[in-house]
């Protein structure tokens, strides 16, 4: 089951981008484009397919040429991608996706193997289109002492980048990076940040009392 809802567009799906869309590499702007296409090769988010006549250089990145002279580059074949003046991450921001945070009174309960990891009657929900809801809660109502800071860091197109990851330790061992904050999150959601959030898929999360099951699907 699920309980969120499905990304609007299938793969295959192309449509014009409004913005102005840059990629830099070795200092060099690679392309610099008011003319770039969202192309979904998957349901969940677009690529950029960049003009061909736009594109200073291809010699030594990775990329493909698609049939009507476009190209789309591997992300990391690019030191910086930018949409306006703008730093992006991971990949376009999917102009049909929301973002919302929202402060709630629902009491978020976070378990694994037996331990109370988390509870609080004040979590931030972060609704994001094509998946599960996340809940964001104080420091305050984390027990770190069942928590060990992890090196990791990720990034998100629409949160920012991970300023803190955790593992919990439990009796059956260690469960890597199932907790993580943005202390400087992105203006949109501003709500999470400093808060704490588990991945549902990883911990027996429960709901005002009713399992957060339905994230596992």
């Amino acid at each position: 089951m699920r309980n969120y809802p499905k990304p609007p567009v299938p793969a295959g799906h192309v449509e014009p981008s409004p913005r102005r869309v840059r990629g830099v590499a070795g200092g060099d702007v690679i392309f610099d484009t008011t003319r770039a296409l969202y192309v979904w090769e998957k349901p969940y988010y677009p690529w950029y397919a960049i003009p061909r006549e736009d594109v200073a250089r291809l010699d030594g990145l990775a990329h493909r040429l698609l049939e009507d002279t476009h190209v789309l580059f591997d992300w990391d074949a690019l030191d910086a991608w930018f949409e306006e003046d703008e730093q992006i991450h991971v990949h376009p921001r999917n102009p049909y996706a929301r973002v919302d945070a929202v402060r709630s009174s629902r009491t978020v309960r976070v378990e694994l193997d037996g331990v109370l990891l988390a509870e609080s009657s004040a979590p931030v929900l972060l609704f994001e289109t094509g998946l599960p809801t996340r809940y964001y809660l104080d420091r305050t109502a984390v027990d770190f002492s069942h928590l060990e800071p992890s090196d990791t860091v990720t990034a998100c197109p629409y949160k920012g980048r991970t300023t803190g990851y955790w593992s919990a330790r439990t009796p059956t061992g260690l469960h890597a990076d199932i907790a993580w904050v943005y202390d400087f999150p992105l203006t949109a959601v501003a709500p999470i940040a400093g808060l704490i959030a588990f991945y549902n898929e990883h911990v027996d999360l429960t709901v005002d009392g009713a399992p957060e099951a339905a994230a596992r699907g």
